[in-house]
Protein backbone atom coordinates (compact mmCIF):
# COMPACT_ATOMS: atom_id res chain seq x y z
CA UNK A 1 0.00 0.00 0.00
CA UNK A 2 3.04 2.49 0.97
CA UNK A 3 4.21 1.76 -2.54
CA UNK A 4 1.55 2.81 -4.31
CA UNK A 5 0.96 5.95 -2.22
CA UNK A 6 4.63 6.84 -3.05
CA UNK A 7 4.04 6.29 -6.72
CA UNK A 8 0.82 8.62 -6.91
CA UNK A 9 2.98 11.20 -4.97
CA UNK A 10 5.82 10.92 -7.42
CA UNK A 11 3.91 11.24 -10.35
CA UNK A 12 2.29 14.01 -8.45
CA UNK A 13 5.15 15.61 -8.15
CA UNK A 14 5.97 15.25 -11.72
CA UNK A 15 2.75 17.22 -12.61
CA UNK A 16 3.49 19.50 -10.22
CA UNK A 17 6.93 20.57 -12.35
CA UNK A 18 5.65 20.85 -15.21
CA UNK A 19 2.76 22.92 -14.59
CA UNK A 20 4.90 25.27 -12.11
CA UNK A 21 7.50 25.29 -15.04
CA UNK A 22 4.48 26.42 -17.36
CA UNK A 23 3.84 29.36 -15.32
CA UNK A 24 7.05 30.36 -14.63
CA UNK A 25 7.35 31.04 -18.82
CA UNK A 26 4.06 32.60 -18.51
CA UNK A 27 5.20 35.24 -15.37
CA UNK A 28 8.59 35.44 -18.09
CA UNK A 29 6.09 36.35 -20.71
CA UNK A 30 3.72 38.27 -18.81
CA UNK A 31 6.35 41.14 -17.07
CA UNK A 32 9.45 40.27 -19.25
CA UNK A 33 11.14 42.15 -22.31
CA UNK A 34 9.28 41.60 -26.02
CA UNK A 35 10.43 41.01 -28.98
CA UNK A 36 10.06 43.16 -31.80
CA UNK A 37 8.53 41.83 -34.44
CA UNK A 38 10.51 43.43 -37.48
CA UNK A 39 14.00 44.23 -36.94
CA UNK A 40 14.75 47.90 -36.83
CA UNK A 41 18.16 47.82 -37.85
CA UNK A 42 17.12 46.10 -41.31
CA UNK A 43 18.59 47.94 -44.53
CA UNK A 44 16.24 48.43 -47.14
CA UNK A 45 18.86 46.80 -49.37
CA UNK A 46 19.43 43.46 -47.85
CA UNK A 47 17.86 40.88 -50.06
CA UNK A 48 20.12 38.10 -49.47
CA UNK A 49 18.92 35.68 -51.78
CA UNK A 50 16.26 33.05 -50.68
CA UNK A 51 14.98 29.28 -51.67
CA UNK A 52 11.83 28.38 -50.71
CA UNK A 53 11.26 24.61 -49.63
CA UNK A 54 7.60 23.26 -50.05
CA UNK A 55 7.69 19.45 -48.93
CA UNK A 56 4.62 17.84 -50.25
CA UNK A 57 2.93 14.21 -49.66
CA UNK A 58 0.08 13.02 -51.52
CA UNK A 59 -1.84 17.28 -50.72
CA UNK A 60 -4.23 17.17 -53.31
CA UNK A 61 -6.87 19.23 -51.48
CA UNK A 62 -4.19 22.41 -50.15
CA UNK A 63 -1.81 22.07 -52.93
CA UNK A 64 -2.93 24.31 -55.60
CA UNK A 65 -3.86 27.03 -52.74
CA UNK A 66 -0.07 26.78 -51.30
CA UNK A 67 1.14 27.27 -55.10
CA UNK A 68 -1.21 30.06 -55.26
CA UNK A 69 -0.16 31.64 -52.37
CA UNK A 70 3.38 31.32 -52.88
CA UNK A 71 3.48 32.92 -56.48
CA UNK A 72 2.71 36.00 -54.57
CA UNK A 73 5.53 36.76 -52.56
CA UNK A 74 7.27 39.56 -52.76
CA UNK A 75 10.55 39.78 -53.12
CA UNK A 76 13.29 40.52 -55.62
CA UNK A 77 12.57 37.72 -58.14
CA UNK A 78 16.27 37.40 -59.09
CA UNK A 79 16.80 36.74 -55.59
CA UNK A 80 14.67 34.02 -55.04
CA UNK A 81 13.98 30.39 -55.71
CA UNK A 82 10.80 28.07 -54.80
CA UNK A 83 11.58 24.45 -54.83
CA UNK A 84 8.56 22.15 -55.21
CA UNK A 85 9.95 18.89 -52.81
CA UNK A 86 6.97 16.28 -54.22
CA UNK A 87 7.37 13.09 -53.09
CA UNK A 88 3.89 12.39 -53.73
CA UNK A 89 2.24 9.15 -55.46
CA UNK A 90 -1.15 10.17 -55.71
CA UNK A 91 -2.94 12.82 -57.94
CA UNK A 92 -1.25 15.34 -56.31
CA UNK A 93 1.55 15.19 -58.82
CA UNK A 94 -0.79 15.98 -61.76
CA UNK A 95 -2.36 19.34 -59.90
CA UNK A 96 1.64 20.02 -59.46
CA UNK A 97 2.01 19.44 -63.24
CA UNK A 98 -0.65 21.26 -64.24
CA UNK A 99 -0.38 24.03 -62.12
CA UNK A 100 3.37 25.15 -63.41
CA UNK A 101 2.20 23.91 -66.61
CA UNK A 102 -0.32 27.44 -66.60
CA UNK A 103 2.07 29.41 -64.61
CA UNK A 104 3.02 32.30 -66.10
CA UNK A 105 4.93 34.73 -63.51
CA UNK A 106 8.55 35.87 -63.21
CA UNK A 107 9.44 33.18 -59.98
CA UNK A 108 11.53 30.40 -60.41
CA UNK A 109 10.09 26.68 -59.51
CA UNK A 110 11.90 24.05 -59.27
CA UNK A 111 10.24 20.57 -59.20
CA UNK A 112 12.15 18.04 -57.22
CA UNK A 113 10.71 14.50 -57.27
CA UNK A 114 12.76 11.42 -55.75
CA UNK A 115 12.46 7.87 -56.91
CA UNK A 116 11.81 6.95 -53.14
CA UNK A 117 10.68 8.73 -50.25
CA UNK A 118 13.45 7.95 -47.97
CA UNK A 119 13.69 9.75 -44.59
CA UNK A 120 10.03 11.54 -45.25
CA UNK A 121 10.16 14.84 -44.81
CA UNK A 122 13.56 15.51 -43.08
CA UNK A 123 14.76 13.25 -46.56
CA UNK A 124 12.65 15.33 -48.61
CA UNK A 125 14.14 19.19 -46.92
CA UNK A 126 17.64 17.37 -47.32
CA UNK A 127 17.48 16.46 -50.73
CA UNK A 128 16.25 20.18 -52.00
CA UNK A 129 19.04 21.60 -49.86
CA UNK A 130 21.99 19.79 -52.18
CA UNK A 131 20.60 22.08 -55.14
CA UNK A 132 19.45 25.16 -53.33
CA UNK A 133 20.59 28.15 -54.07
CA UNK A 134 19.62 30.42 -51.53
CA UNK A 135 21.60 31.96 -48.20
CA UNK A 136 18.30 31.19 -45.98
CA UNK A 137 15.88 28.36 -46.92
CA UNK A 138 12.23 28.90 -45.99
CA UNK A 139 10.04 25.92 -45.07
CA UNK A 140 6.53 25.85 -45.48
CA UNK A 141 4.31 22.86 -45.43
CA UNK A 142 1.15 22.38 -47.44
CA UNK A 143 -1.40 23.97 -44.91
CA UNK A 144 0.65 26.64 -44.49
CA UNK A 145 -0.57 30.69 -46.53
CA UNK A 146 2.59 32.87 -45.62
CA UNK A 147 1.78 36.78 -46.18
CA UNK A 148 2.80 38.01 -49.42
CA UNK A 149 5.50 40.53 -47.35
CA UNK A 150 6.64 37.40 -44.76
CA UNK A 151 10.24 37.41 -46.15
CA UNK A 152 10.51 41.10 -46.43
CA UNK A 153 9.59 40.78 -42.42
CA UNK A 154 12.30 38.25 -41.56
CA UNK A 155 15.05 38.54 -43.56
CA UNK A 156 16.17 41.51 -41.51
CA UNK A 157 17.01 39.29 -38.94
CA UNK A 158 19.63 37.51 -40.13
CA UNK A 159 22.03 40.64 -40.88
CA UNK A 160 23.25 39.80 -37.24
CA UNK A 161 25.95 36.48 -38.50
CA UNK A 162 24.69 34.60 -35.06
CA UNK A 163 21.59 33.87 -36.31
CA UNK A 164 20.92 30.85 -37.80
CA UNK A 165 16.63 30.40 -37.62
CA UNK A 166 14.22 33.08 -37.32
CA UNK A 167 10.64 31.26 -36.41
CA UNK A 168 7.25 32.88 -36.51
CA UNK A 169 3.79 32.31 -34.66
CA UNK A 170 1.73 30.25 -36.36
CA UNK A 171 -1.83 31.00 -36.87
CA UNK A 172 -5.03 28.76 -38.00
CA UNK A 173 -7.60 29.16 -40.36
CA UNK A 174 -9.86 27.18 -39.43
CA UNK A 175 -9.72 27.48 -35.23
CA UNK A 176 -13.36 28.36 -34.81
CA UNK A 177 -14.42 25.90 -37.44
CA UNK A 178 -15.92 23.41 -34.26
CA UNK A 179 -15.08 22.49 -30.69
CA UNK A 180 -12.48 20.14 -31.60
CA UNK A 181 -10.41 22.80 -33.13
CA UNK A 182 -10.90 25.22 -31.28
CA UNK A 183 -9.75 23.81 -28.26
CA UNK A 184 -6.57 22.27 -30.00
CA UNK A 185 -5.68 26.48 -29.94
CA UNK A 186 -5.87 27.13 -26.90
CA UNK A 187 -2.44 24.28 -25.97
CA UNK A 188 -0.93 25.98 -29.71
CA UNK A 189 -1.62 29.33 -28.81
CA UNK A 190 -0.04 29.11 -25.46
CA UNK A 191 3.01 27.63 -26.89
CA UNK A 192 3.44 30.18 -29.61
CA UNK A 193 2.91 33.15 -27.31
CA UNK A 194 4.34 32.73 -24.03
CA UNK A 195 6.62 29.04 -24.48
CA UNK A 196 8.62 30.34 -27.22
CA UNK A 197 8.85 33.61 -26.54
CA UNK A 198 9.81 33.80 -22.76
CA UNK A 199 12.35 31.43 -23.69
CA UNK A 200 13.64 33.12 -26.36
CA UNK A 201 13.93 36.51 -25.34
CA UNK A 202 15.70 35.36 -22.30
CA UNK A 203 18.03 33.44 -24.32
CA UNK A 204 17.00 29.89 -23.78
CA UNK A 205 16.86 27.19 -26.27
CA UNK A 206 13.89 27.35 -28.50
CA UNK A 207 12.52 24.97 -31.44
CA UNK A 208 12.22 25.33 -35.05
CA UNK A 209 8.26 24.04 -35.06
CA UNK A 210 9.02 22.66 -39.04
CA UNK A 211 7.42 25.38 -40.89
CA UNK A 212 6.85 29.07 -41.07
CA UNK A 213 10.51 29.98 -40.95
CA UNK A 214 13.47 30.60 -41.98
CA UNK A 215 16.89 29.08 -41.74
CA UNK A 216 20.60 29.90 -42.63
CA UNK A 217 21.89 27.38 -45.22
CA UNK A 218 25.07 27.02 -42.93
CA UNK A 219 23.44 26.99 -39.77
CA UNK A 220 21.82 23.57 -41.07
CA UNK A 221 24.88 22.13 -42.14
CA UNK A 222 26.73 22.77 -39.12
CA UNK A 223 23.78 21.08 -37.13
CA UNK A 224 24.21 18.42 -39.21
CA UNK A 225 21.85 18.37 -41.69
CA UNK A 226 18.31 17.17 -41.63
CA UNK A 227 18.09 13.61 -40.46
CA UNK A 228 15.11 11.46 -39.48
CA UNK A 229 16.43 9.34 -36.77
CA UNK A 230 13.30 11.19 -35.18
CA UNK A 231 9.77 11.82 -35.63
CA UNK A 232 10.48 15.41 -35.33
CA UNK A 233 13.28 16.41 -37.28
CA UNK A 234 12.87 20.27 -36.92
CA UNK A 235 13.20 19.80 -32.94
CA UNK A 236 16.57 17.48 -33.30
CA UNK A 237 18.06 19.74 -36.32
CA UNK A 238 17.21 22.75 -34.01
CA UNK A 239 19.49 21.44 -29.98
CA UNK A 240 22.24 20.29 -32.69
CA UNK A 241 22.32 23.50 -34.23
CA UNK A 242 22.39 25.55 -30.94
CA UNK A 243 25.08 23.24 -29.41
CA UNK A 244 27.04 24.56 -32.29
CA UNK A 245 26.39 28.30 -31.08
CA UNK A 246 23.66 29.20 -33.16
CA UNK A 247 21.17 31.57 -32.03
CA UNK A 248 17.47 31.39 -33.04
CA UNK A 249 15.28 34.66 -33.51
CA UNK A 250 11.09 33.95 -32.28
CA UNK A 251 9.32 37.06 -34.02
CA UNK A 252 5.70 36.74 -32.46
CA UNK A 253 4.19 39.28 -33.85
CA UNK A 254 4.24 37.57 -37.31
CA UNK A 255 1.54 35.21 -37.86
CA UNK A 256 2.04 32.08 -40.47
CA UNK A 257 -1.75 31.28 -41.46
CA UNK A 258 -2.44 27.40 -41.08
CA UNK A 259 -5.00 24.37 -40.79
CA UNK A 260 -5.49 22.52 -37.64
CA UNK A 261 -6.70 18.53 -38.02
CA UNK A 262 -10.59 18.77 -38.16
CA UNK A 263 -11.43 15.11 -37.15
CA UNK A 264 -10.09 13.06 -34.30
CA UNK A 265 -7.89 10.50 -36.00
CA UNK A 266 -5.98 13.58 -37.95
CA UNK A 267 -5.23 15.09 -34.47
CA UNK A 268 -4.10 11.78 -32.37
CA UNK A 269 -1.51 11.51 -35.85
CA UNK A 270 -0.05 14.49 -34.96
CA UNK A 271 -0.38 14.13 -30.93
CA UNK A 272 1.47 10.53 -31.85
CA UNK A 273 4.12 12.15 -33.91
CA UNK A 274 4.65 15.56 -31.84
CA UNK A 275 4.93 13.15 -28.57
CA UNK A 276 6.64 10.20 -29.83
CA UNK A 277 9.61 12.92 -31.27
CA UNK A 278 9.70 14.76 -28.02
CA UNK A 279 11.12 11.87 -26.32
CA UNK A 280 12.95 10.60 -29.07
CA UNK A 281 14.93 13.89 -28.57
CA UNK A 282 15.00 13.81 -24.60
CA UNK A 283 16.75 10.15 -25.01
CA UNK A 284 18.96 11.48 -28.25
CA UNK A 285 20.19 15.25 -26.61
CA UNK A 286 19.98 14.71 -22.58
CA UNK A 287 23.20 13.40 -22.13
CA UNK A 288 24.81 16.44 -24.12
CA UNK A 289 22.77 18.77 -22.22
CA UNK A 290 23.91 17.34 -19.08
CA UNK A 291 27.49 17.10 -19.86
CA UNK A 292 27.88 20.12 -21.89
CA UNK A 293 30.48 23.08 -20.68
CA UNK A 294 29.20 25.56 -22.50
CA UNK A 295 26.19 25.86 -21.76
CA UNK A 296 24.57 27.97 -18.81
CA UNK A 297 22.68 26.05 -15.68
CA UNK A 298 19.51 27.73 -16.45
CA UNK A 299 20.08 26.75 -20.39
CA UNK A 300 20.33 22.87 -19.23
CA UNK A 301 17.67 23.36 -17.37
CA UNK A 302 15.23 24.87 -19.70
CA UNK A 303 16.32 22.02 -22.14
CA UNK A 304 15.95 19.45 -20.40
CA UNK A 305 12.34 20.95 -19.00
CA UNK A 306 11.94 21.65 -22.76
CA UNK A 307 12.69 17.97 -24.08
CA UNK A 308 10.51 16.61 -21.59
CA UNK A 309 7.29 18.49 -22.03
CA UNK A 310 5.81 15.68 -23.96
CA UNK A 311 6.24 13.30 -21.01
CA UNK A 312 4.47 14.59 -18.25
CA UNK A 313 1.52 12.40 -19.62
CA UNK A 314 3.31 9.60 -18.02
CA UNK A 315 3.15 11.33 -14.78
CA UNK A 316 -0.64 12.75 -15.57
CA UNK A 317 -1.27 8.78 -16.53
CA UNK A 318 -0.35 7.17 -13.47
CA UNK A 319 -1.35 9.90 -11.21
CA UNK A 320 -4.86 9.15 -13.00
CA UNK A 321 -4.64 5.29 -12.03
CA UNK A 322 -3.15 5.80 -8.69
CA UNK A 323 -5.90 8.07 -7.52
CA UNK A 324 -8.55 5.44 -6.99
CA UNK A 325 -6.79 2.90 -4.89
CA UNK A 326 -5.36 5.49 -2.89
CA UNK A 327 -7.85 7.25 -2.24
CA UNK A 328 -9.87 3.96 -0.89
CA UNK A 329 -7.09 3.01 1.14
CA UNK A 330 -6.52 6.15 2.83
CA UNK A 331 -10.38 5.95 3.54
CA UNK A 332 -10.28 2.85 5.15
CA UNK A 333 -6.64 3.56 6.82
CA UNK A 334 -7.05 6.26 9.25
CA UNK A 335 -3.10 6.09 9.87
CA UNK A 336 -2.30 6.44 6.11
CA UNK A 337 -4.81 9.58 5.33
CA UNK A 338 -1.89 12.23 5.87
CA UNK A 339 -0.03 10.48 3.03
CA UNK A 340 -3.13 11.22 0.49
CA UNK A 341 -3.73 14.90 2.06
CA UNK A 342 -0.66 15.75 0.30
CA UNK A 343 -2.35 15.59 -3.19
CA UNK A 344 -4.64 18.39 -2.18
CA UNK A 345 -1.59 21.04 -2.89
CA UNK A 346 -1.60 19.61 -6.60
CA UNK A 347 -5.31 20.98 -6.76
CA UNK A 348 -4.09 24.66 -7.38
CA UNK A 349 -2.15 23.26 -10.45
CA UNK A 350 -5.58 23.41 -12.29
CA UNK A 351 -5.12 26.86 -11.65
CA UNK A 352 -1.66 27.33 -12.73
CA UNK A 353 -2.40 25.68 -16.30
CA UNK A 354 -5.98 28.21 -16.41
CA UNK A 355 -3.35 31.27 -15.85
CA UNK A 356 -1.15 29.65 -18.44
CA UNK A 357 -3.66 29.22 -20.83
CA UNK A 358 -5.55 32.65 -19.94
CA UNK A 359 -2.53 34.53 -21.24
CA UNK A 360 -2.41 32.60 -24.23
CA UNK A 361 -5.86 32.66 -24.74
CA UNK A 362 -6.00 36.52 -24.23
CA UNK A 363 -3.43 37.15 -25.73
CA UNK A 364 -4.37 35.68 -29.15
CA UNK A 365 -7.75 37.25 -29.01
CA UNK A 366 -6.48 40.57 -27.72
CA UNK A 367 -8.99 40.31 -24.74
CA UNK A 368 -8.88 41.55 -21.57
CA UNK A 369 -10.07 39.66 -17.95
CA UNK A 370 -14.01 40.72 -19.33
CA UNK A 371 -13.61 38.03 -21.53
CA UNK A 372 -12.91 35.56 -18.78
CA UNK A 373 -16.09 33.94 -18.69
CA UNK A 374 -15.62 33.18 -22.29
CA UNK A 375 -12.50 31.47 -21.97
CA UNK A 376 -13.56 29.52 -18.91
CA UNK A 377 -15.77 26.57 -20.30
CA UNK A 378 -12.94 26.42 -23.00
CA UNK A 379 -10.49 25.87 -20.70
CA UNK A 380 -12.20 23.03 -18.68
CA UNK A 381 -13.18 21.25 -22.27
CA UNK A 382 -9.59 21.96 -22.60
CA UNK A 383 -9.10 19.74 -19.48
CA UNK A 384 -11.21 16.92 -20.66
CA UNK A 385 -9.91 16.87 -24.40
CA UNK A 386 -6.38 16.35 -22.36
CA UNK A 387 -7.00 13.30 -20.04
CA UNK A 388 -8.86 11.49 -23.01
CA UNK A 389 -5.34 11.39 -24.72
CA UNK A 390 -3.97 11.14 -21.90
CA UNK A 391 -3.12 6.93 -22.86
CA UNK A 392 -2.68 7.63 -26.60
CA UNK A 393 0.11 10.16 -25.63
CA UNK A 394 1.90 8.23 -23.01
CA UNK A 395 2.35 4.97 -25.34
CA UNK A 396 3.84 7.53 -27.53
CA UNK A 397 6.16 8.45 -25.54
CA UNK A 398 6.63 5.14 -23.91
CA UNK A 399 7.35 4.38 -27.65
CA UNK A 400 9.93 7.11 -28.11
CA UNK A 401 12.20 6.36 -24.58
CA UNK A 402 12.40 3.08 -25.10
CA UNK A 403 13.53 4.06 -28.79
CA UNK A 404 10.90 2.22 -30.86
CA UNK A 405 11.22 2.98 -34.61
CA UNK A 406 8.24 4.00 -36.70
CA UNK A 407 7.17 5.62 -39.82
CA UNK A 408 6.54 9.26 -40.69
CA UNK A 409 2.79 9.52 -40.50
CA UNK A 410 1.39 12.65 -41.84
CA UNK A 411 -1.32 14.53 -40.51
CA UNK A 412 -4.07 14.76 -43.56
CA UNK A 413 -5.10 18.08 -44.65
CA UNK A 414 -8.52 19.06 -45.56
CA UNK A 415 -8.90 22.58 -46.90
CA UNK A 416 -11.78 22.85 -44.77
CA UNK A 417 -12.44 26.70 -42.97
CA UNK A 418 -16.00 27.07 -42.51
CA UNK A 419 -18.50 25.60 -40.25
CA UNK A 420 -20.73 24.35 -43.14
CA UNK A 421 -17.56 22.25 -45.36
CA UNK A 422 -17.09 19.10 -44.55
CA UNK A 423 -14.37 16.90 -44.54
CA UNK A 424 -16.38 13.36 -44.98
CA UNK A 425 -15.35 12.93 -48.79
CA UNK A 426 -11.49 13.67 -47.65
CA UNK A 427 -9.89 10.15 -49.02
CA UNK A 428 -6.93 10.55 -46.57
CA UNK A 429 -9.10 10.54 -43.93
CA UNK A 430 -8.32 6.84 -42.17
CA UNK A 431 -10.16 5.50 -38.98
CA UNK A 432 -9.06 2.57 -37.56
CA UNK A 433 -10.34 1.43 -33.94
CA UNK A 434 -7.66 -0.44 -31.97
CA UNK A 435 -6.03 -1.10 -29.04
CA UNK A 436 -5.68 2.16 -27.75
CA UNK A 437 -9.49 2.69 -28.55
CA UNK A 438 -10.36 -0.22 -26.00
CA UNK A 439 -8.07 1.14 -23.13
CA UNK A 440 -9.89 4.44 -23.57
CA UNK A 441 -13.42 3.05 -22.99
CA UNK A 442 -11.53 0.65 -20.29
CA UNK A 443 -10.82 3.67 -18.10
CA UNK A 444 -13.69 5.91 -18.98
CA UNK A 445 -15.56 2.71 -16.69
CA UNK A 446 -12.76 2.36 -14.47
CA UNK A 447 -13.46 6.23 -13.66
CA UNK A 448 -16.98 6.12 -13.49
CA UNK A 449 -16.66 3.12 -10.67
CA UNK A 450 -14.21 5.61 -9.12
CA UNK A 451 -17.10 8.19 -8.93
CA UNK A 452 -19.52 6.02 -7.73
CA UNK A 453 -17.21 5.10 -4.71
CA UNK A 454 -16.53 8.65 -4.44
CA UNK A 455 -20.36 9.48 -3.87
CA UNK A 456 -21.16 6.43 -1.66
CA UNK A 457 -18.14 8.05 0.52
CA UNK A 458 -19.68 11.51 0.52
CA UNK A 459 -15.81 13.11 -1.15
CA UNK A 460 -17.64 15.90 -3.37
CA UNK A 461 -13.94 16.66 -4.65
CA UNK A 462 -12.99 13.44 -5.75
CA UNK A 463 -16.51 12.91 -7.39
CA UNK A 464 -15.55 15.78 -9.49
CA UNK A 465 -12.27 15.24 -10.14
CA UNK A 466 -13.03 11.31 -11.40
CA UNK A 467 -16.22 12.37 -13.09
CA UNK A 468 -13.84 15.08 -14.91
CA UNK A 469 -11.52 11.96 -16.08
CA UNK A 470 -14.26 9.55 -17.35
CA UNK A 471 -15.61 12.16 -18.88
CA UNK A 472 -12.48 12.81 -20.77
CA UNK A 473 -12.04 9.36 -21.94
CA UNK A 474 -15.58 8.19 -23.01
CA UNK A 475 -15.38 11.69 -25.19
CA UNK A 476 -12.45 10.79 -26.78
CA UNK A 477 -13.07 6.91 -27.02
CA UNK A 478 -16.83 8.15 -28.73
CA UNK A 479 -15.57 10.60 -31.11
CA UNK A 480 -12.97 7.64 -32.17
CA UNK A 481 -15.88 5.10 -32.52
CA UNK A 482 -18.50 7.70 -34.44
CA UNK A 483 -15.93 8.30 -36.97
CA UNK A 484 -14.84 5.01 -37.34
CA UNK A 485 -18.64 4.47 -37.40
CA UNK A 486 -19.44 6.63 -40.15
CA UNK A 487 -16.41 6.06 -42.66
CA UNK A 488 -17.03 2.15 -42.45
CA UNK A 489 -20.97 3.55 -43.37
CA UNK A 490 -19.71 5.48 -46.30
CA UNK A 491 -17.48 2.63 -47.65
CA UNK A 492 -20.18 -0.19 -47.94
CA UNK A 493 -22.42 2.03 -49.51
CA UNK A 494 -19.35 2.79 -52.13
CA UNK A 495 -18.78 -1.00 -51.84
CA UNK A 496 -22.68 -1.52 -52.78
CA UNK A 497 -23.31 0.88 -55.33
CA UNK A 498 -20.08 -0.23 -57.17
CA UNK A 499 -22.17 -4.11 -56.54
CA UNK A 500 -24.88 -3.39 -58.51
CA UNK A 501 -22.85 -1.40 -61.70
Amino acid sequence: MIVLIWIYIVALVGVFVYASYQFYLAILYRFGRKNSAVNSAQKKSFFPFVTIQLPIYNERYVVHRLLNCIAEMEYPEEKLQIQILDDSDDDTVEIIDRWLESYEGPLEFLLIRRKERSGYKAGALKEGLASAKGELIAIFDADFLPDSDFLIKTVGCFQDPKIGVVQTRWGFINREYSILTSLQTLALDAHFTLEQTARNQYHHFINFNGTGGVWRKQCILDGGNWSPETLTEDLDLSYRSQFKGWKFKYLEEIETPSELPVNIFALKKQQFRWNKGGAQNLRKHLFQILSNKRMRLSDRIHGILHLMNSSVYIFVLFALIASFPVAMITRENSELRDYFQFSWIFLGLNFLLMYVYWIGFSRTHKVNWKSFPLFLPKFFMFLFLSFGLTIHNTLAVLEGWMGIQSGFVRTPKFNIVEENEVWEENEYVKAEVGFIEILEFVFGIYFLIATYFDLVYGDVIMTIFHSAVALGFLIIWSFSIRLWWRLNQKKSKTLASIDKI
